[in-house]
């Protein structure tokens, strides 16, 4: 009885998550090199910065290429230890408050704040333009995002607008592991509901902005704010001390689609590409950082989640060499569909699909040690520590390692 309930319970997950990623990819708009629109509103790119020498040059140089006339590129250094601000004054940025290419120096951490939203916090106070575009120091932008983008959200009138971008995998590990972030991001979550919600008012309103918060996710690789809504947010003040400060601001805006606010999550994977991790281990780091932290806080949902995604995203896959039933192979087929389709649409490693059990696995592993890291020492990452505190809401204050 009990196996027969847990096989349709995997044959039922299988099929939500298919048909949920297929309506979502029929939603979602694939941006491709456009020309720059006929206004030309002042686009501030945002980009903090904290121990990137190693890869902030090809970001720079990208930004620095951009067909689009009407920017400013503002580089905050983050305390870095190592030649982030050297790479940048020699790539031309300067410290004078009027320059179009300028590099400013972050202030100390205080408290109550994570580093990334501290940094782009400074970074939004004192730029200048009608939309602020926030990016990562591992991204490369092809010369066209700008005007791609930048026409992309004046055509959608949106407050928020945010890409997957192309993700570079290298090593065994970052191709078994960083390819499931599509179809985390894919799937689990109704993107298509947003997008009704926002084409129909009535709908947004039945919904409530409780559960279209819920729904609301971005890249922090990528997020292009209209000024006024951005501010109006309160911008990373309002998510200072979250670890996913993205996401945090996605489901912020998303609250307000009742209220005739835009969230537009678009493929850029022609336009950006990412390098996020190296190797194992700053995959194993880099993940650990997040994969708590984006439930708030909940504990059941959390536990919930990854015991539900063992049953139905692992443990048929172990199975089915010992076991045969037709609701095994049923279940198995669909999620391996599921991963055919992403590897097609988002150009990921086809390791990713064959090795898809054990990349999984190795993934709830992480999530585990989110939790586990959270609750015991606390999270480190770029050289500092955030520990768990009692409010459902955020992650930790952090401290300075020593």
């Amino acid at each position: 009885m009990i196996v027969n309930i847990w096989l349709w319970f995997s044959v039922l997950i299988s099929a939500v998550l298919l048909i949920q990623f297929v309506l979502n990819l029929l939603l979602l708009p694939r941006l491709r090199p456009d020309v720059a629109p006929v206004a030309l509103p002042r686009v501030s790119i945002l980009l903090p910065a904290r121990n990137e020498a190693l890869r902030i040059r090809s970001c720079l140089e990208s930004l620095l290429k951009q067909n689009y006339s009407s920017l400013e590129i503002i580089v905050l250094d983050d305390e870095s230890v190592d030649a982030t601000a050297e790479i940048a004054r020699g790539l031309g940025f300067s410290t004078e408050p009027k320059s179009k290419f300028r590099l400013i120096r972050g202030a100390p951490l205080p408290p109550g704040w994570t580093g990334k939203s501290w940094a782009c916090h400074q970074l939004a106070e004192v730029a200048q333009g009608e939309y602020l575009l926030f990016t990562d120091a591992d991204t490369v932008h092809q010369p066209e995002t700008v005007s791609s983008v930048v026409a992309a959200a004046q055509r959608a009138g949106c407050d928020l607008l945010t890409l997957w971008p192309f993700q570079t995998t290298v090593t065994f590990a970052e191709k078994l592991v960083i390819p499931l972030m599509f179809v985390v991001g894919g799937s689990y979550l109704p993107h298509w509901l947003l997008v009704w919600a926002q084409r129909s008012p009535w709908l947004a309103r039945i919904l409530g902005n409780k559960l279209l918060g819920r729904c609301g996710t971005a890249t922090g690789q990528f997020l292009l704010f209209r000024r006024q809504s951005y501010f109006k947010l309160g911008g990373h003040r309002s998510v200072g001390e979250h670890l996913v400060e993205d996401i945090a601001l996605a489901r912020e805006v998303a609250k307000r689609i009742p209220d005739g606010w835009r969230l537009v999550t678009c493929d850029g994977t022609r336009l950006v590409s990412c390098r996020m991790y190296t190797s194992f281990g700053q995959i194993w780091e880099g993940f650990t950082k997040n994969l708590w932290p984006v439930f708030d806080g909940d504990w059941t949902g959390f536990w919930l989640a990854v015991i539900w995604q063992f049953l139905a995203c692992v443990l048929p896959f172990v199975i089915i060499a010992f076991y045969s039933r037709p609701e095994l192979y049923l279940a198995a087929v669909m999620l391996l569909c599921l991963r055919v389709v992403a590897a097609l649409r988002f150009r990921t490693s086809w390791l990713s699909v064959c090795f898809h059990p054990v990349g999984y696995s190795l993934a709830l592993s992480i999530a585990v040690n989110s939790f586990w890291q959270a609750k015991s020492k606390g999270i480190r990452w770029k050289g500092r520590i955030y520990r768990d505190q009692a409010s459902p809401q955020r992650a930790a204050p952090e401290k300075r390692l020593p």
